[in-house]
C-alpha cells in the first residue's frame, strides 16, 4: 500500500560569524517548510476505501466537522483487513487547506477470509501500513503493524506525530491465528513442505527456520 511523508526536515538556517542568518539562508528553509507543508496536506492514506462518515459539528462555511471512517487490506498479511476512523475538521480552513485534525483515532482489524496466510519473516519487523497528512502544519497519522510469533498474533498501533512533538493517544488492534476462522490445526503444526499452520494461519518461511540457518 502506498504511503507518503513529508520530506526531510529542514535543518536550522546556518548562522554567519556575526551571529546573523542570511536572506537567501532563511528564505530557502521557508521554502522548504512550506512545500513539506504542502506536501503533507495533500497525502493521501494509499490505497483505502472510504466506508463513511458521521457529522459532528456544523459549519455554514466548507464541510462540518466530521468522523471519517476508511478500510483497507493489510498487503503483507492476506485475510486481515483493518478500520481507522479518525476526527476531520471542516470549515473554511479546510478549503484553504490550513485545518488540524485532533489527535483522536481509533482501529479495528479483523479476519476477512476463512484462512489468514503470510510470510512470516517478511513480516517480523514493525511495518507502517498506513499513513496520511492530518494538517497543514506538519501533522501526520499513521497504523504500525506489530508481530508477535510466539502467540501467532497482529497488533496494529494508530497514532499521530508532528516533526516536533507528537501525541500520546493511541488506539491498539490485535488479530491472533486463533481467534476466529476454520482452524487448520488445534495448535501449531509444520506441513510437509516447512511450512506451518497455526489455527487458522498458512505461514511461510518461518522464523524459527530462519534462526536455525
Amino acid at each position: 500500500m502506498g504511503t507518503c511523508a513529508p520530506p526531510n526536515k529542514a535543518s536550522p538556517a546556518a548562522f554567519t560569524e556575526n551571529g546573523d542568518s542570511t536572506d537567501k539562508e532563511i528564505l530557502m528553509n521557508r521554502l522548504l517548510l512550506l512545500s513539506a507543508a504542502v506536501l503533507l496536506t495533500a497525502c493521501g492514506s494509499g490505497e483505502t476505501d472510504k466506508i463513511g462518515r458521521a457529522s459532528t459539528v456544523f459549519n455554514i462555511l466548507g464541510k462540518n466537522d466530521r468522523i471519517e471512517v476508511e478500510g483497507f487490506d493489510d498487503p503483507d498479511v492476506q485475510g486481515v483487513a483493518c478500520y481507522i476512523s479518525y476526527a476531520k475538521k471542516g470549515g473554511l480552513k479546510e478549503m484553504v487547506n490550513l485545518e488540524e485534525d485532533a489527535s483522536d483515532a481509533s482501529v479495528s482489524c479483523v479476519q476477512t477470509a476463512s484462512s489468514i496466510s503470510f510470510d512470516e519473516t517478511a513480516v517480523r519487523k514493525p511495518k507502517e501500513v498506513f499513513k496520511h497528512g492530518a494538517s497543514f502544519a506538519f501533522k501526520s497519522r499513521q497504523i504500525v503493524r506489530y508481530y508477535d510469533p510466539k502467540r501467532k498474533t497482529f497488533a496494529y498501533l494508530v497514532y499521530s506525530d508532528k516533526i516536533i512533538q507528537g501525541s500520546p493517544k493511541n488506539s491498539l488492534s490485535a488479530v491472533s491465528c486463533f481467534g476466529g476462522g476454520i482452524p487448520q490445526t488445534d495448535g501449531v503444526q509444520a506441513d510437509t513442505s516447512g511450512n506451518l499452520l497455526a489455527g487458522a494461519c498458512m505461514i511461510s518461511n518461518p522464523i524459527e527456520n530462519l534462526d536455525k540457518r
